[in-house]
């Protein structure tokens, strides 16, 4: 089979690598699960790697050049379609995000990164690492506002949160910083551009205590579920597994506050903290 060129790194890498991924398994004569099962991963998985849901790892890309006669091109170039500017364990989750038509989003502990500002982002990153430079925390806070961009489309994509009672009452930056934070997602949600549900402490045990999840759906692969822990984190595209998280999902906006009420503490909070009341 003849190796295709080397990919332009001023384009989209992972879409141009996905596209090449497609038209030499075609050119083989495989579908996806025959080239996934060579793989020792599933068709679904080869699929996203095709619409550039997900990205090409190393291993991946040597099986890949094994298993199509390819030489070494998917080697070579699936580093430039890896580049990222988000931390490790959550760069391919970010760059699966951008492209997603529908995200749902559990948040128990602090406000979701498309919904943050500046001010609260910064608190949260220096928490995150307070040695941290200067530099490192500024261009962190520049990655995750660069997530929030999403949002300037009016309708795409369709963002469904269930935040925590604790996220809102966990003071992050101090008062001045959680009341801007707050009147920011209350301002999303009057918007519509955002659905947002608080699940509050008298829902009581629940069936997502174990943490956090955002459910991604898109027009043309597979559904991803997206774990997250301190500094690690994990994509899932097992069918059993995203169908029981959605599940889980649904059972969270039952016990939740409605999204007329969450509204309204909400934005009572953000009062509260703009004068000092929050206990």
């Amino acid at each position: 089979m003849a190796v295709p060129k080397d990919l332009d790194p001023s384009s989209s890498p992972r879409a141009l690598l996905g596209a090449e991924l497609r038209h030499a398994r075609e050119k083989a004569g495989l579908s996806q699960d025959e080239l996934g099962a060579r793989l020792f991963v599933s068709g679904s998985f080869v699929g996203q790697l095709e619409s550039a849901t997900r990205r090409m790892l190393p291993e991946i890309a040597r099986l890949l050049d094994e298993a199509l006669d390819t030489g070494d091109f998917f080697r070579r170039n699936c580093g430039a379609a890896a580049k990222s500017r988000y931390p490790e364990h959550f760069a391919e989750a970010a760059e699966a995000e951008a492209i997603a038509t529908a995200i749902r989003e559990y948040a128990p502990m602090l406000i979701p990164g498309l919904l943050q500002t500046p001010a609260y982002a910064r608190a949260v990153n220096r928490a995150h690492d307070p040695t941290a430079p200067k530099e490192t925390i500024d261009g962190w806070v520049d990655g995750r506002m660069a997530r929030t961009r999403l949002l300037d489309h009016p309708t795409k994509p369709m963002l469904w949160v269930v935040l925590d009672e604790a996220a809102l009452r966990r003071e992050t930056g101090g008062r001045e910083v959680m009341a801007e934070a707050l009147r920011h997602v209350a301002d999303l949600a009057r918007r519509s551009r955002v659905i947002v549900q608080v699940l509050p402490f008298s829902a009581g045990a629940h069936t997502a205590m174990g943490g956090s999840l955002k459910l991604m759906a898109f027009e043309d692969a597979p559904p991803l579920v997206y774990f997250e822990g301190a500094r690690t984190g994990r994509l899932e595209d097992d069918p059993a597994t995203v169908a029981h998280l959605r599940f889980t999902f649904e059972l969270l906006t039952a016990s939740a506050l409605s999204p007329e009420k969450s509204l309204a503490l909400i934005e009572a909070l953000a009062q509260d903290y703009a004068h000092e009341e929050h206990p």
